[in-house]
């Protein structure tokens, strides 16, 4: 470990006076502060493995130095994060990416850092060294069965790994589509993979959840065999109860208004979980929070009441995990940010008076109801993220002290300047 306690016991020594200044304005303003910081220190987000290197565009990729060469270096790296803000307490692999080389081994490595392993990813977007067959024209909705075979015993190996790493879901995201029309036909298309879905859902544990993840566009340009919140929500009403849809903020045509999405799939008890970043143009995979806080803000409004109105456990009842792609930024620098926007949304959600805001829509009162939320959102929530990270043992501020500490600079040391993490 680079960083010891020390290092975050002597920073939260040195920052404790004025944080309890800008933390004791902000209870003064707010009802029931402890209420809120007590949620945002239960709160965990999973750190996906792919997510710890430099990630890069057709164009190219930079690495920066010192990225994890292997899967315990990767865990590693998240265990140092969630050192620094105790809120990633959790790993996401892609396999084949990450194959655990000896799963009960990386589970005891997993555990020394407090992590556990959150959803497995399935990867049938990608042709392998060795792989017999390919998916140039698709996986699970290939017109060859022995393609869809292949796909199916993918996942079902996943499955099997996750169950001997202690992981509780599959998430299963396809590039199946076509690129030009008269390539598919949408029906069959759609029932094959059905089919195919069907076989491995019937692999799934009882206690498992399955995701499936949906995309408009992209790397097919014409159709996408799951390509919206609505497809995805045929498929998982078709499976049953232990499958539901996953949102990736990314994965939206523009403007599409994604806070609507969620609050149907929640009414629909069909919402598994979210894959967090934020975009520009589309799939831009970029630092949560960094182009549309807003919107992110207005998801968390109708996550937070829509799990309020099912008794829902905010921090266990869905899958929370980040989905980025760090081409000119450290990636584990762009992974603070992320977790620290996503808290700060979560945060912010958590103020609104929906007593308040519900008699603002009966009375049919934009303007106030427009104030209500607006007020959430402008409220400076940091100092009510950084006293819940204090109270766990973490850093009042995680970036300044991954900078001061030069973790970088260590591991560019140790591990070398021209390393690449594995997988991507």
């Amino acid at each position: 470990m680079l960083l010891d306690e020390l290092n975050i016991s002597q920073h939260n020594q040195d920052a404790l006076s004025a944080h309890k200044k800008r933390l004791q304005f902000i209870c003064g303003e707010i009802n029931d502060p402890d209420s809120i910081i007590q949620k945002l220190e239960k709160f965990q987000v999973a750190i996906p493995s792919w997510a710890l290197g430099t990630g890069g565009t057709r164009f190219g990729r930079f690495p920066r130095g010192g990225e994890p060469r292997n899967l315990e270096e990767k865990i590693e790296d998240v265990g140092l994060l969630h050192a620094l803000n105790r809120s990633g307490g959790a790993i996401s692999l892609h396999i084949p990416w990450d194959i655990p080389p000896d799963p009960a081994m990386i589970r005891r490595l997993a555990a020394q850092y407090g992590l556990r392993f959150d959803a497995m990813n399935s990867n049938t977007f990608q042709d392998q060294q060795g792989q017999e067959l390919s998916y140039k024209f698709g996986s699970l909705h290939h017109t060859d069965e022995a393609v869809r075979k292949q796909a199916i015993a993918h996942n079902i190996d996943v499955i099997t790994q996750g169950i001997e790493l202690g992981s509780e879901s599959l998430t299963v995201w396809l590039a199946d589509g076509s690129s030009f029309p008269g390539q598919v036909n949408f029906r069959k298309a759609f029932q094959r993979t059905l089919d195919a879905l069907q076989e491995i859902y019937s692999h799934l544990p009882q206690d498992w959840k399955m995701f499936v993840e949906y995309k408009a566009y992209e790397p097919n340009f014409y159709s996408t065999t799951v390509g919206d919140w609505g497809q995805s929500l045929l498929y998982v009403q078709k499976l049953g109860p232990k499958a539901f849809t996953l949102v990736d903020l990314g994965h939206h045509l523009p403007n599409a208004n994604i806070e609507q999405i969620v609050a149907l799939l929640l009414m629909e008890k069909k919402l598994g979980g979210f894959h967090f970043n934020d975009s520009k143009y589309g799939d831009d995979d970029l630092t949560v929070g960094s182009i549309k806080p807003y919107q992110l803000f207005l998801v968390f409004n109708e996550l937070v009441e829509g799990m309020n109105a099912r008794s829902m456990d905010h921090a266990l009842d869905l899958a929370w995990m980040i989905d980025a792609s760090h081409n000119v930024k450290d990636p584990l620098e762009d992974l603070l940010q992320s977790v620290e926007a996503i808290l700060i949304g979560y945060a912010q959600a958590l103020l609104i008076d929906h007593r308040r805001l519900e008699l603002a829509r009966a009375e049919n009162d934009v303007v106030q109801a427009q104030e209500i939320l607006q007020r959430a959102f402008r409220t400076d929530t940091r100092p009510l993220v950084a006293e819940a990270r204090f109270r766990a043992g973490a850093a009042l501020d995680p970036l300044h002290v991954f900078r001061e500490a030069r973790v970088r600079e260590k591991l560019v040391k140790e591990r070398g300047s021209k390393s690449f993490a594995t997988g991507l």
